[in-house]
């Protein structure tokens, strides 16, 4: 019986990120024998056991054979002569399949600290890639989420996907095998996604795949406005930023099915109370679809509902004010209404920070060789800054609904 800490343990060791969980493999070891150690089994598919103190997990070293659709269409072979390298290799990312031996079960000491990586694991570290394994990668439509999970994960840390297991995901996402998977896996693998600290990553990847259309249509179709979209990623970045919570995050990405939000100048009245009644519809049928949690799809439908008063809360007449804490709930729950408050303000700042952006845009676009040789001293100046002025209202004119 030899023992492996295993997985993210390893590899966050590597990148020096906090350790959450310890994972550990067994190779040479039965059922029967990890029980008579004292350990609880609770894995029905594959034997996994809680240490008895610890409560860490030991699964047995096993190999997967695809046999079905989705992830969970795969039969498990778990036994005492299912060796490491074996084991390693059923894994999804090169940086996730490396194992460091450590004493016995009742000890994780590293034996000697070398790291045993089959896969090329240390060198895409090193390199920053996000690799599959083996062409195996394609029979679990799930890890398509995984790895835009991972790349929000270490997005700060330079991390990007190799071109190949690009192309990977890409065809898994083109035959349809994303509308396998459970509700519930996409729900955790993107909740967890959203709450990383580059949000904007994962969803934004799974965009440019085409990854959003199996279970998250209307989002799909409203990041076709690049103006929505952008402004939606950067929201998400701030979110991350400021530490917002699960419901605030969701909020954000939510109100993409209001464009409305976003042209304030051009849409409003009818079509804004149109827009909004379709995007609280479509918050309820994402929900179902997605099995988002009440409490995600209760606050994102409170913020599109209220998101034009929060956004004129001065201006807003006492029986406004009164009606508002009512209609949000915040009458039952005070903390909701400085949530709301928040999540309003930083959709706010992602819109001006996008309008800035063009605005800097422009001014690098616009240099010497757009004015007159001729100009001299402060002419220079003021010719460059009407140039500027020009390319950046030929920009926000062209900035409109559905724009590439």
């Amino acid at each position: 019986m030899r023992i492996y800490l295993v997985g993210g343990a390893v590899r966050d060791q590597l990148i020096n990120r906090p350790l959450k969980d310890k994972d550990f493999m067994v190779v040479g070891a039965t059922p029967e024998e990890m029980l008579a150690a004292g350990f609880i089994q609770v894995g029905a598919d594959f034997p996994v056991f809680l240490h008895p103190e610890t409560k860490e997990e030991y699964a047995l070293a096993r190999t997967e054979r695809k046999s079905g659709h989705g992830y969970q269409g795969f039969s498990i072979h778990a036994s005492p002569d299912v060796t490491l390298e074996e084991d390693l290799q059923r894994r999804d990312l090169t940086i996730n399949a490396m194992a460091l031996e450590v004493t016995s079960l009742f000890d994780d000491t590293p034996l000697t600290g070398e790291v045993i990586d089959y896969y090329g694991g240390l060198a895409d570290i090193e390199s920053k890639q996000l690799r599959h394994i083996s062409p195996a990668f394609s029979e679990d439509p799930l890890r398509v989420l995984r790895v835009a999970r991972f790349y929000g994960r270490y997005y700060d840390l330079g991390f990007t996907i190799a071109e190949e297991t690009l192309a990977l995901m890409q065809q898994l996402v083109s035959a349809g095998e994303l509308n396998h998977l459970s509700a519930e896996r996409v729900w955790t693998e993107s909740s967890r996604a959203t709450m990383q600290t580059s949000p904007q990553v994962y969803w934004q990847q799974l965009f440019e795949i085409g990854a959003l259309a199996a279970n998250f249509a209307p989002l799909h179709e409203a990041w076709q406005d690049a103006k929505v979209r952008e402004t939606v990623q950067t929201a998400l970045y701030f979110a991350g930023q400021m530490q917002l919570n699960l419901s605030q995050r969701w909020a954000l990405l939510m109100s993409s099915l209001q464009p409305s939000l976003f042209y304030a100048a051009t849409m409003a009245g009818e079509i804004a109370l149109d827009q909004r009644a379709t995007a609280v519809a479509a918050i309820a049928t994402m929900s179902d679809t997605a099995k988002v949690p009440k409490a995600q799809s209760q606050f994102a439908t409170a913020f599109v509902q209220h998101v034009t008063q929060l956004a004129t809360i001065e201006q807003l007449s006492a029986a406004d004010k009164l009606t508002l804490v009512q209609t949000s709930g915040a009458h039952k729950q005070p903390e909701k209404l400085a949530q709301l408050l928040v999540t309003q303000q930083v959709l706010a700042l992602a819109r001006q920070h996008r309008e800035m952006m063009l605005a800097l845009g422009s001014y690098h676009a616009v240099g010497m060789d757009a004015i007159a040789a001729e100009l001299k001293g402060p002419a220079i100046g003021e010719a460059l800054h009407q140039a500027r002025t020009q390319h950046l209202a030929q920009v926000l004119a062209s900035d409109g609904p559905h724009s590439a």
